[in-house]
């Protein structure tokens, strides 16, 4: 929380003959001319601008040189940084000294009579805004009403401007509130009857940097905020299988889509209940963000706790899809899967599919004759890999009310490897057309790294990094992919 900066003492208005001082009656505010200014003369003033951008003559070249500011977001030799003046004294009383930047360039001054007026002035440029807290509000000033219909208006200009450094200025009688001020979210606060040219351009440079300090800091609180989430949801999605027993190989490999830090909803899981069966799974929740990932981990959960309370395919299915109806935000979110129930003895599956693709299986090729042998020795052919079937899949989960998911029986064989997958690996770009890959061509991939000898995670990480050189940079979607193998 920012806390006040111990004040330092203010350069009297009287020597930066900038400033206004108040009558010793009691009366108007008078003008009090610089030292060595003849009588009569005009102290300088800065000029207001509610409509357009007006810089004075710079007058005062020392002290505001000495003051002057630099910000990241407008750096030497690119247009004149401005600061936007909230106040509605249609007398102009408040008069702001002429600034410098710390190229020696005036600083844009400009003026808003309302907050309404202010929020059409606040441009990009804008890199501070003086808000004078004796602003009326409903017909009443600042100093009439209570301190809480005071501290209104400066939330409003807060939630107006949060990228903005903001200053307050208030009555010199009042640093009590001030202090209340810097609470609430302003930079700084400043006493009306102080303004000069030095010290408007401390404060100035001082709560810029301070706004920009605040920013990075909580940007990197909220990194952290990420990692921390991020490797919760990771242990969500993407769980330890529980294979103790089993003999097959497991193998993953998990890609974020671009330009996301977190995972998105993608999910896998892989468990073996007491029988033996070895069941896996892999989930793509529609959409990309917090809520789905969240959405994904639910549902990767459930389906962990059904499979080892004994259900399997379409009644399996059916309970996940309600989860899904209950859980979700609205009723256009739907999620895809694939299931698949291996049997103890490896050589037998069982296949469910809701709206997802069909897993990939490759399995050794008959041995070939080499060409020339005398002794008819053969070497052994590349694996054959094509796609399960797919014909009897059902809808995704989350579609259609009462729908049914047929669960299909597939020989696997003595040795084989099954690959799951989510549709980002297919959706990816290729080609002068920039067509997509697709099935059929995942499918030729999968054969050419098979036949270079690449295996498990080398051969997962192959095929992600292919897919994504064939785009031509990273994926839109999230990849994840789930490798099983038996060997004989």
């Amino acid at each position: 929380m920012p806390v006040p900066v111990p004040r330092q003492r203010a350069i009297p208005a009287v020597e930066g003959g900038q400033a206004r001082a108040a009558s010793s009656t009691g009366g108007p505010a008078q003008a009090v001319p610089a030292p060595g200014a003849l009588p009569g003369q005009a102290p300088p003033s800065t000029s207001r601008d509610t409509g357009g951008d007006n810089c004075d003559d710079p007058g005062h070249g020392s002290d505001a040189h000495h003051g002057g500011f630099h910000n990241g977001s407008a750096p030497t030799g690119t247009a004149p940084m401005t600061l936007l003046v909230i106040e509605d004294d249609p007398a102009g009383s408040l008069n702001v000294p002429t600034l410098l930047d710390s190229a020696g360039k005036p600083i844009r001054i400009r003026t808003a009579r309302n907050l309404t007026e202010a929020e059409r002035l606040l441009t990009d440029d804008v890199q501070c805004i003086l808000l004078d807290l004796a602003l009326t509000t409903g017909g009443r000033t600042a100093a009439d009403a209570e301190p809480d219909d005071e501290l209104a208006t400066l939330k409003h200009v807060l939630r107006l401007a949060p990228r903005h450094a903001v200053l307050a200025l208030t009555a010199s009688e009042d640093a009590e509130h001030g202090a209340e001020v810097v609470r609430v979210g302003a930079q700084d606060y400043l006493f009306r009857d102080e303004l000069d040219s030095r010290l408007l351009s401390r404060a100035i440079r001082y709560a810029v940097e301070r706004k920009r300090s605040d920013t990075a800091e909580r940007r990197l609180t909220e990194s952290k905020l990420r990692a921390q989430e991020n490797a919760r949801l990771e242990r969500g999605l993407l769980p330890t299988p529980l294979l103790e027993g089993s003999s097959l190989r497991f193998a993953a490999r998990y890609r974020p889509g671009r330009s996301r830090a977190l995972l998105g909803g993608d999910f896998y899981d892989t468990v073996r209940t007491p029988d033996g069966t070895v069941h896996a799974m892999i989930g793509d929740v529609c959409g990309h963000g917090p809520d789905e990932a969240a959405l994904g981990v639910e549902l990767r959960i459930a389906w962990r706790a059904l499979t080892l309370a004994g259900l399997c395919g379409d009644e399996l299915l059916s309970t996940l899809q309600q989860v899904l109806e209950h859980e979700r935000d609205n009723d256009e979110i739907f999620a895809t899967l694939c299931t698949v129930d291996i049997a103890p003895d490896g050589r037998r599956a069982g296949l469910c599919l809701a709206g997802h693709p069909a897993p990939l299986i490759s399995r050794p090729a008959r041995s070939r004759a080499v060409a020339g042998g005398a002794d008819g020795a053969g070497e052994p052919a590349p694996p054959v890999a094509e796609l399960l079937p797919y014909e009897n899949g059902g809808p995704a989960l989350g579609l259609l009310p009462n729908a049914r998911w047929p669960r299909q029986q597939v020989e696997l064989g003595g040795e084989w490897s099954l690959m799951l997958y989510t549709d980002g690996l297919i959706e990816g770009r290729t080609g002068e057309g920039r067509e997509r890959l697709g099935q059929d061509g995942m499918v030729d991939m999968v054969r050419r790294q098979l036949a270079q000898g690449l295996r498990g995670e080398e051969l997962l990480r192959a095929a992600v990094n292919e897919v994504r050189a064939l785009n031509g940079g990273e994926l839109t979607d999230d990849v994840a992919v789930l490798l099983l193998d038996r060997v004989a």
